[in-house]
This record gives C-alpha cells, structure tokens and sequence, in this order.
C-alpha cells in the first residue's frame, strides 16, 4: 500500500486518503505513454541562450502597490509596506539537478543582494520550477521571512529549510501575514509531484493576497477546465485589483490544456474574476514546453483583440520591470 510521505490528513472532497485531486475537472497529469508520444511527436521551437535584462532595484517598502517581474512566477509584491516573494527561483535551472534541465534564458529581474527584506513567500506547488529549496534556504538565512503553502508542502520546506517559519493551509483558508495583510488559498487546476512516485501527493494553489494597498491574485500554475474554478473566485473574493496570471508552457495543447493555460484562456480568467489590471507570467525565462519564446505575447495580443479588452489592462510581465497600480 503506497504512503504519502507529505501530508496524512483526513480524506476530504479533493483527498481521497493518499492523493489529491481537482474534482469536477479532468485529471492533468499525465502519464508515462503520454509523455512519451509528446517527446516523439513534439516540434520544439528554438530559444534563445540569453534575453538580455536590466535588474531593477526595488525601493526598500512601498506604501502603495508596487510588482517587479523578477522572472518565471517569481515575483516581489510590495504593498502597504509589506515585501512578499512568489514562488522564488533564484537557481541557474528549474531541476533537481544543478547541471541539468531547463536553463533560464533570463538573468532575474532583481539580483538577490539587492532584493528589500522580504516578510513573506507565497508557493503555490512543489515542482521544480516553483519551489526550488535552494532559493529558500537563501531567503532563510538573509531574511528569515514566513513561508506561506498549501497542505504537504510543509514537509519538504520543513526538512529542506532549517528553521524556516513555516505556515500551511488547505483550499480556501486564510493564513495572516502580520496584522494588516492575510493570503488565502484559492483552488487551481494542476498536481504536483518532486519525483516518480509521489504524484499529487501535496496540494497545489493560488494565492489571493489581501492587502490595505489592494488585492492581488497570483493564480500559479492552472489549466481551464470548465471555468468554475475562477468564477467560484470571483463570487468569494471579489474583484482583484492585480491577477497574476500564467500565459506561457503550453503546447502541446493535447498534453497541456488539462494544466497550463494558453494566452486566450488566461484573458477568459481575467474576465472570469473582472481583474481590474493583470499580468502575465509564467513565460520567457525557462524553456518547458514546445512554443516559442515570444509566442505568448503574440498569442496575449490576439487574445485581448478578440475580447476587446484593452491592452494596458493586460501586460505580459517583463523582468526586471517594475509595476506600480
């Protein structure tokens, strides 16, 4: 009988006693074959070895509302005086390996020394390109700063990270961050895994950060589905004032829709929750999928066309830049 090494919680309506699951919606990991006729069948675009980038230098707090696109889904939040990282990846690669696997293309948008002191990080799910131990034992010794995750992630920040201070919540609960500022765990459509055999085993989310400066939505990692998700997002937590949300590492379409959204389906979440700004993410800085580089800017311009909404309501996040609203 196989162990869930991360979390043994009671069974609920998205655990059934060993794994997770999005229920209502199809299951988006796939398996050995599949991955097989993808690395067969796939046309892979060519990348670029290097996009040149010119770090930013965050003020040391904002009372505003202030994003700077560090790369990936890596970005510094800084609102009402308070400094949140999302899924820091500050590593050569997004693998377990250090010389191998994919390779950023995009030095990041703030250099680590010249990050402010960071009070939180926000992860949304364990795989590699979201939660890189590395990166969090960094952030632990130079800021020591709250660590805020769904259920499970906490056994393998906890036995990486020593003495990190760790919080952990199950979908829709609401973790505080200080007095003035709380995040809540919103459902995606994703899964999770660090190796072969530990498949859904923790939980994946966004995050909605409350904040007296604004409300931001960083989505993570989701694929589509049935749209119910996101609606269900809206009704509970209203309009945010800032969605982050995933535009990049999405073809094959057969392979990927059930887990990462295309561009035209990032627009129809924006429209789903009524965002008053949005940013993409989750493109240009690690080669995981089959498109091209710059095709989700592309495909992001297309998108807002056919809806009709407008393009300063909807940016692809560049790092390095910095956003204030």
């Amino acid at each position: 009988m196989p162990k869930n090494p991360y979390y043994a919680g009671p069974a609920s309506d998205h655990f059934d006693g060993l794994r997770f699951f999005n229920p209502g919606e199809e299951a988006p990991d796939r398996g050995f074959r599949d991955i097989l006729k993808w690395r067969r069948t796939s046309v892979v675009a060519p990348w670029p070895e290097s996009v040149p980038v010119t770090p930013a230098r965050p003020q040391a707090r904002v009372e505003g509302l202030a994003i700077t696109m560090v790369g990936h889904a890596t970005l510094l939040i800084q609102s009402a005086g308070l400094n949140v990282l999302t899924d820091p990846v500050w590593s050569e690669r997004a693998s377990p390996l250090s010389f191998a696997g994919p390779k950023r293309v995009t030095v990041p948008g703030i250099r680590f020394d010249d990050l402010p002191p960071i009070d939180a990080v926000l992860l949304s799910h364990n795989h590699y390109d979201h939660l890189d131990v590395a990166t969090l034992r960094r952030l632990r010794r130079t800021h020591d700063p709250l660590f805020l995750m769904p259920l499970g992630n906490d056994a393998i920040v906890g036995k990486a990270v020593a003495g990190a201070r760790i919080r952990v919540g199950d979908w829709g609960e609401r973790l505080a961050i200080g007095e003035r500022h709380s995040t809540t765990l919103t459902r995606a459509n994703h899964w999770s895994a660090r190796g072969v055999r530990d498949r859904r085993m923790a939980l994946w989310a966004g995050h909605w950060l409350d904040t007296p400066a604004g409300s931001v939505w960083f989505a993570a990692d989701t694929g589509y589905g049935t749209g119910a998700i996101f609606r269900e997002i809206r009704q509970r937590h209203g309009r945010p004032d800032v969605a982050l949300l995933p535009i990049g590492a999405y073809e094959p379409r057969w392979f990927m829709a059930p887990q990462h959204v295309n561009p035209a389906e990032a627009v129809r979440i924006a429209a789903d929750v009524e965002a008053k700004a949005a940013l993409g993410i989750h493109w240009g800085t690690f080669q995981l999928t089959d498109e091209a580089r710059e095709a989700p800017l592309v495909a992001l311009a297309d998108a807002l066309n056919a809806q009709n909404m407008a393009r300063e309501r909807f940016q692809a996040a560049e790092p390095g830049q910095i956003y204030r609203f």
